[in-house]
């Protein structure tokens, strides 16, 4: 009877563990929010770090071997990934995490793409034909792309959808109270004009009606020559900027350069999760970055 009772037991735990979902996740922002929206019934892999460019990942062995182990993929899209993700799909040969498949999934499905460019010219930098991807920087994306993640999670895993569904109606309650605090804090900084190193800020400048006064890199993603950066300063002296952001993933030469010819004060923003020891998690990395652009303001 107790070997009967324990096989029963064994087997019971083994059908839960077979019910849970990997998850690999391209970046630390969607790592974390699969977690919040998981719990216990996820694995979770991230891809990246928050002190990695996205834009720029080799697919090594060990990221295929966590991709052929995936039944989810989840990744930001709107070619961000363009340069590793196809490849690292093909290498996995997993058939789950083919695009279109349902265990694929794209964040920036969910949410309205800005900065749409007109006419694609790749001389002009990393320009992105879909917009810009960087929609992790605005809370109210994330709200969105949780909805969807839900639904997906439930999808894949409809004997679990319950306990999705509930991870998920405690997660937005708790998001949309941070929201509300966080636009409360950063009131103060409405209409802030602010420089930006690379443009990776849009949706959080939309958010808290932030100013762009100006984009250090004259091409996105190339660094800035100095004749270049001397055109920054000199459209500066007829439009100032108090603040200048970059961030922790980026190298803050240019920044530097600027800040050292003006009396502007230097932001490094976390950007995502582990961008810097205080990110953690998704509500820290809004404390943070508020509290960064407050203090830097005072």
């Amino acid at each position: 009877m107790k070997k009967l009772l324990s096989s029963l037991l064994l087997l019971l735990a083994s059908s839960s563990a077979m019910a849970n979902l990997t998850i690999f996740a391209c970046e630390p922002e969607w790592a974390a929010l699969s977690q919040e929206l998981g719990g216990d019934k996820v694995k979770v892999f991230s891809a990246t770090t928050g002190l990695q460019d996205p834009h720029y990942i080799q697919a090594r062995p060990s990221l295929i071997a966590k991709a052929r182990q995936a039944d989810l993929l989840v990744c930001t899209g709107a070619e961000l990934e363009s340069g590793w993700l196809p490849l690292l799909q093909r290498k996995a040969g997993n058939s789950a995490i083919q695009t279109g498949a349902a265990g694929y999934f794209i964040a920036t499905d969910y949410v309205t793409l800005k900065a749409i460019p007109s006419s694609l010219d790749r001389s002009q930098g990393d320009v992105h034909a879909a917009g810009n991807p960087h929609i992790q920087t605005s809370p109210i994306n994330i709200q969105l792309v949780a909805k969807a993640l839900t639904k997906r999670l439930q999808d894949l895993d409809a004997g679990n959808a319950p306990f999705y569904q509930q991870r998920s109606e405690d997660f937005n309650r708790r998001w949309q109270d941070a929201i509300e605090q966080w636009q409360q804090q950063a009131v103060p900084l409405n209409g802030l004009s602010i420089v930006v190193q690379h443009d990776s800020w849009l949706y959080l400048f939309d958010w808290l009606d932030l100013n762009k006064a100006a984009v250090l890199e004259e091409k996105p993603g190339v660094s800035p020559t100095v004749n270049a950066l001397n055109k920054v300063l000199n459209h500066l002296k007829k439009s100032p900027a108090k603040l200048v952001i970059h961030a922790a993933y980026q190298s803050p030469r240019a920044t530097d350069w600027l800040v050292d010819k003006t009396a502007m004060s230097k932001v490094t923003l976390p950007f995502t999760v582990g961008g810097n020891e205080q990110s953690t998690d998704l509500f820290s990395l809004f404390d943070d970055t508020i509290q960064r652009l407050l203090a830097a303001h005072k």
